[in-house]
């Protein structure tokens, strides 16, 4: 979405800058050239509230994101404190609709939670396998993002 609002942003001074050269070869009028670079402008700056808004919004999902990995991180020893009522909340909270087949536990996990046990399990199995030793996993490690801009 910002990728297309900036492209839009862009077009629109586009659309300025060659308005701006027909105003000086006496193409257009000076009223013409007043009104639309008012609206363009405009426009252009609703664009950049909307790209504030998105930027805003993409920080708060990492920052919540953030926090959520931190309270599963400790909500082994979080659970154990509570009290049996707080205790049924967490679960309530983590798990929905688990089963018992043949005497066993299967939990059914509530979004997001459920991919943190399939990471989870998959890196138990990759640690058994490899050898792991230093708790990072590839699938949580920083990729490439859409800015393939050199570090530096």
């Amino acid at each position: 979405m910002i990728t297309a609002l900036q492209k839009q942003y862009y077009k629109l001074q586009h659309r300025l800058d060659t308005m701006y050269v027909d105003k000086l070869d006496g193409t257009i009028s000076q009223a013409f050239f007043d009104q639309k670079s008012s609206e363009w402008r405009s426009e252009q700056a609703d664009i950049l509230r909307k790209i504030e808004q998105h930027q805003r919004a993409n920080q708060t999902y990492v920052d919540e994101g953030v926090r959520l990995l931190e309270l599963a991180q400790g909500a082994t020893s979080l659970y154990e404190r509570q009290e049996m009522r707080a205790k049924r909340r967490w679960l309530d909270f983590v798990f929905s609709n688990s089963t018992w087949k043949d005497g066993c536990l299967i939990p059914t996990y509530r979004k997001p939670f459920d991919m943190l046990a399939v990471t989870n399990e998959a890196y138990r199995k990759e640690k058994a396998v490899r050898g792991i030793s230093d708790g990072f996993f590839e699938i949580w490690l920083p990729g490439p993002d859409s800015n393939q801009r050199p570090i530096g």
